[in-house]
């Protein structure tokens, strides 16, 4: 165990205990996104995916995740996972004093080597705007690396949202029991891989507590196929809807049919409550594009920070 004092608490690190930590670090998340800037912390779908989003129920991840507790329990800090050599940390913003302590945690258990003949590094994904995190980075001796992402924010207000039509035989559908294969099939297809599998889509149908299979739309080709996926989470809480995936097959693109599935799960969330809707992309210029035709104003940047061990 380790422990911090502040003027006001003492700060005490232990180990993810499974379900019931799984719930205590997505009430985190819901509580600081509106005292926090875009991205600071995880949307609710992306926590959710890390836990169910398995072939198994049980994630592996469990045994590299890290909590930051008051003297009375509360959570304000966790650490974990974002994929093999990287990192992510979770954190109120009152208690920003406990990141050195979360950053040398994540060094010593989450730093990883990306095949053999390869250095241990960890990486941390870092948004612009985030001054202190970027000095605390380079005083532990991170630098900056060419890659980098963009989260994209849009207040609905008033704005008119666009209706656009499905291309010429093209349905809109939307999820259901029967078509765990077909959504691994078009991630697989999408994003070039091969190890998307009906098991985890199911259980993260299943058991993610905001996955709704009518807020997860899809572009049915002439042949019945999924010609294209977009999954929308609501967070009622916050009035804030997050849209991913967004992919389509590359049989069937360059036909509008992301942007048409987008348009519609934009009206389904702002029908639902929503205020406000969030999109991440990388650095690929065509979803970046994309994202900007829909009509999203606010863009936050950021880049991937790498340490080697």
């Amino acid at each position: 165990m380790t422990l911090l004092t502040t003027t006001s608490s003492r700060i005490t690190a232990r180990p993810f205990c499974g379900e019931e930590d799984f719930w205590r670090v997505r009430n985190l998340l819901i509580e600081t996104q509106s005292i926090t800037p875009t991205g600071f912390n995880w949307e609710i779908r992306r926590w959710e995916g890390l836990y169910f989003h398995h072939e198994q129920l049980e994630p592996d991840c469990n045994q590299q995740i890290r909590l930051w507790e008051t003297d009375r329990g509360r959570l304000v800090g966790a650490v974990h996972p974002e994929g093999v050599g990287e990192a992510f940390l979770e954190l109120h913003p009152d208690y920003r004093h406990i990141e050195v302590e979360m950053i040398a945690w994540a060094e010593e258990n989450l730093s990883a080597t990306i095949g053999e003949g390869h250095p241990y590094r960890l990486d941390f994904s870092l948004l612009d705007y985030d001054s202190p995190r970027r000095r605390l980075l380079e005083q532990r001796g991170y630098q900056i690396t060419p890659h980098t992402f963009v989260i994209r924010r849009m207040r609905f207000g008033e704005k008119s949202l666009p209706i656009v039509m499905m291309p010429h035989g093209y349905k809109l559908c939307t999820t259901s029991a029967h078509d765990y294969q077909c959504v691994a099939d078009i991630l697989n297809a999408a994003f070039n891989r091969t190890t998307h599998t009906a098991a985890e889509f199911r259980n993260f149908a299943t058991f993610a507590p905001s996955f709704r299979h009518d807020l997860n739309l899809v572009a049915e080709a002439p042949d019945g196929t999924f010609a294209a996926l977009v999954g929308v989470t609501y967070d009622e809480i916050n009035r804030s809807g997050v849209i991913e995936p967004v992919c389509t097959h590359p049989d069937h693109r360059r036909k509008g049919l992301a942007r048409a599935l987008i348009s519609e799960g934009m009206r389904r969330v702002r029908a639902l409550g929503a205020a406000h809707v969030y999109v991440g992309t990388g650095d690929d210029v065509a979803a970046n594009a994309l994202y900007e035709n829909v009509g999203f104003t606010e863009a936050y940047r950021g880049s991937i920070w790498r340490k080697t061990f």
